[in-house]
């Protein structure tokens, strides 16, 4: 393959990110007096009657419960205490989200509580999963073309294996709106925003209901930001410091790549991405005009459901024709820094970071037939993954 080519193609390559596990917090509390303190976070350890909090701003807090501490256990969502349930101090475990109020020391290193409300960390972990699902099945993601605030709206390019479409996200007062942090891949350290905060080029994800032809979604969360989508070549992997480098084909500059724990790598197999490529192209397996595919035909990986099987209820961002890019990508299985080769043809979303070092929010490898194939002009494919690590289920704040 020619390298004018290759580089030609990167060029039309768009990928978004956006996770997201949506935070619970503890329900608001009745107004109490000055003199009282308060305490939220999660238990490191617990000895005795005696808890050490880790609290959400990082600090280790000894908390200590008396027999006339009234401990009591809610659900994560749960937005007062009427269906609170008592529990006793040994029901406590470690990693239960708290919430302790009583009165502190001097040195604010401890607090005697008077109250405690518990998230058990069992519960918070069965609602993260739910929410996972349910940004899968109703969620929809895209590079941002329009903002109106005023008319409460955005709208965004969607691209599928048929090719891009234009969607119309409609907001209300109701909406949650979340913009990414700098330089940061987890939806925990999103922070509330407006759409005045939104601009062309974002990359947007979104969860609600879309209308009937797709052409409207009424969002209940948005969550944004700006990221850096690049595509080349591997040149080197270190396990140690677990990175890939790579040579950017617009830059022609190299980019180291860090990967964590939160960073989704993936390859395609070659079959699927000869299919992917096929499709951008218009074609199908016998070089004929592609027609449009069953939901979630295309790129099924091998002994798996359907790609487009979770978005198939038509709420989803994909159905009928092509289905959203993610939903194949995450039934594929997760790749390490060592299943990637020197050569290796890769596109990426990453943190802005710097010229030279970024952090992988995704990165794909396999992908030189798509790159080759994607129209020049037009997104060759949109990549809607969120950070799974979900983040924590946030702990009240009043």
């Amino acid at each position: 393959m020619g390298r004018s080519v290759f580089e030609h193609a990167i060029a039309s390559v768009a990928l978004i990110f956006i996770l997201s596990v949506v935070a619970q917090p503890f329900p608001q509390q009745a107004p109490v007096a000055s003199a009282q303190a308060k305490a939220v976070g999660e238990i490191k350890s617990i000895s005795g009657s005696t808890l050490t909090l880790i609290t959400d701003d990082g600090k280790s807090v000894s908390i200590s419960l008396p027999d006339a501490t009234r401990i009591v256990r809610i659900a994560p969502g749960q937005t007062d205490l009427k269906n609170a349930i008592a529990i006793a101090l040994q029901d406590l475990q470690v990693g239960d989200r708290i919430l302790a109020r009583g009165k502190a020391s001097d040195d604010a290193k401890s607090l005697t509580a008077s109250t405690v409300i518990v998230m058990k960390q069992s519960d918070v972990a069965a609602k993260q999963q739910q929410e996972r699902e349910d940004w899968q099945k109703r969620g929809i993601g895209g590079l941002v073309n329009a903002v109106d605030p005023a008319a409460r709206t955005v709208t965004i390019s969607v691209a599928t294996l048929a090719g891009s479409k234009t969607v119309l996200i409609q907001t209300s007062k109701k909406t949650v709106v979340r913009h990414y942090a700098q330089n940061s891949v987890k939806f925990d350290d999103a922070r509330p925003s407006t759409l005045a905060d939104i601009h062309p080029g974002d990359q947007l994800r979104a969860r609600g209901t879309k209308n009937a032809d797709g052409a409207e979604f009424a969002a209940e969360e948005i969550v944004s930001g700006s990221f850096r989508n690049i595509a080349g070549t591997v040149t080197a992997m270190s396990a140690a410091d677990n990175s890939i480098t790579v040579m950017d084909l617009l830059t022609k500059k190299p980019v180291v790549v860090k990967v964590t724990s939160d960073s989704q790598l993936r390859k395609l197999p070659q079959m699927m991405a000869q299919r992917i490529a096929m499709r951008l192209k218009g074609q199908t397996g016998e070089g004929q005009p592609a027609t449009a595919p069953t939901p979630g035909a295309a790129g099924r990986p091998e002994g798996g459901p359907p790609a487009g099987a979770a978005a198939g209820n038509g709420n989803g961002g994909g159905n009928g024709r092509g289905g959203d890019l993610q939903q194949m990508l995450s039934r594929l299985p997760a790749a390490t820094v060592n299943d990637f080769q020197k050569g290796d043809a890769v596109i990426l979303v990453s943190t802005q970071g710097m010229d030279s070092e970024v952090t992988a929010i995704t990165l794909v490898g396999g992908v030189e037939p798509i790159l080759t194939a994607a129209p020049a002009g037009s997104p060759a494919m949109v990549l809607s993954p969120w950070s799974l690590s979900g983040g924590s289920a946030e702990g009240p704040t009043q």
